[in-house]
């Protein structure tokens, strides 16, 4: 039987980047102390935390030195290597565990768990070599996603194929950019979409569970661009999202959060897409939106404190920030804030390189409607 861990305890956090950062700020605020693994002496979560261990993610002693020290970790990036994560378990628990990692690390895997787990998902297959992925493209018929089992992410590893005569390009676009060597990969096939989804699931170790209202998502060249909580969606949809993300979050053995991202097509099947064990980029609004921020919620499950409540106060919007805005100069902050309801969070990033995450700007609303408006205005005004 777990206890819970109270405030004046340690967290641990695997990853100490724009994620790690703002749960770390969660945490201290309710009264945690913070250590944090990552790579870069100088990531975003660094002047936040208590102590920075410096160390890849597939360090197992880095991983064992920072999980001696904490009474708990949990993480804010999924590919952290399995002898790192068995490091840290002899040492403290590790929240979400060892068997989710392993199943969402690899795109394959992940796919494949969903299908015997009897989740729906559009087709795919596992691609191996170029032959396989011709096959692929040309059993699918039309367009497909290409993506690396491994590795990649904000659309990093992956692209959008329209013929199969393109399969040679994309394979060898995929290649391990340290190597040169080709990674196996999968290919999806393309959908008719509605509209893109996610879902948040909290579920502590007691097996309480909370789970949040579907943010809608608008994707640019396969990354997130902006994101409405509540989103507004037909029918009984959002009933029919929350209760399949609970379902995953049940059928994995979740202790953590869950961010699940979902399809709806023009057909009206929902479909999953990914899953995130972390927190994640469509419930940043959260912060604003809900009695407790997505940041929050994974201190509480963590930690094994009651959940706290998801509940939608007023609605609100994010648009992300990519250091693209930089190319001229420092963004005009003042003229975005003096949109009414809008909050600017920056990550603590020096180095704006184009398609780098550098923040978002946040808006409050009357409506979901009102609130993506004002975000985008915000958003518009900082290089008018």
């Amino acid at each position: 039987m777990s206890h819970p861990i109270l405030p004046g305890a340690t967290i641990g956090f695997l990853g100490g980047g724009q994620l790690g950062r703002m749960t770390a700020m969660a945490a201290r605020s309710m009264g945690y102390r913070v250590h944090a693994l990552d790579p870069d002496p100088a990531c975003s979560a660094e002047p936040v935390v208590d102590r920075l261990v410096t160390g890849r993610f597939d360090d197992a002693e880095a991983a064992g030195e920072l999980a001696r020290h904490c009474d708990v970790v949990t993480l804010e990036i999924e590919q952290i290597g399995a002898a790192s994560i068995g490091a840290a378990m002899r040492h403290a628990p590790v929240r979400p565990g060892p068997r989710i990692l392993d199943i969402v690390r690899d795109r394959g895997r992940q796919r494949t768990w969903l299908g015997e787990s009897g989740f729906p998902q559009g087709e795919w297959r596992a691609v191996r070599s170029l032959e396989e992925l011709r096959a692929a493209l040309e059993a699918f018929g039309g367009g497909a996603f290409v993506k690396a089992t491994t590795g990649g992410y904000d659309g990093r590893s992956q692209v959008r194929v329209e013929h199969a005569d393109h399969a040679r390009d994309a394979w060898q676009s995929l290649a391990d950019p340290r190597t040169g060597e080709p990674r196996p990969a999968i290919a999806e096939r393309a959908l008719d979409l509605a509209l893109e989804l996610s879902v948040l699931v909290a579920r502590a170790p007691s097996g309480e569970t909370a789970v949040y209202a579907p943010a809608v998502n608008h994707h640019e060249r396969q990354v997130l661009a902006w994101s409405v909580l509540p989103g507004e969606l037909p029918g009984d949809v959002a009933f029919r999202a929350r209760e399949l993300a609970t379902r995953l979050a049940d059928a994995i053995g979740l202790e953590g959060i869950l961010a699940v991202e979902m399809f709806l097509t023009t057909g009206g099947e929902l479909l999953v897409n990914e899953l995130a064990p972390r927190p994640h980029n469509s419930y940043h609004a959260s912060e604003l939106a809900c009695v407790t921020s997505q940041f929050e919620q994974l201190v509480r499950a963590a930690c094994d404190l009651p959940l706290g409540r998801t509940d939608v106060r007023h609605p609100a919007a994010i648009v992300n920030l990519f250091g693209d805005l930089w190319a001229d100069g420092t963004p005009r902050w003042e003229r975005a804030l003096a949109v009414p309801g809008a909050r600017l969070f920056l990550y603590g990033k020096a180095d704006a390189r184009p398609g780098r995450k550098m923040g978002h700007i946040a808006a409050l609303g009357t409506s979901p409607a009102d609130a993506l408006e004002r975000a985008r205005d915000a958003f518009a005004r900082l290089t008018g």
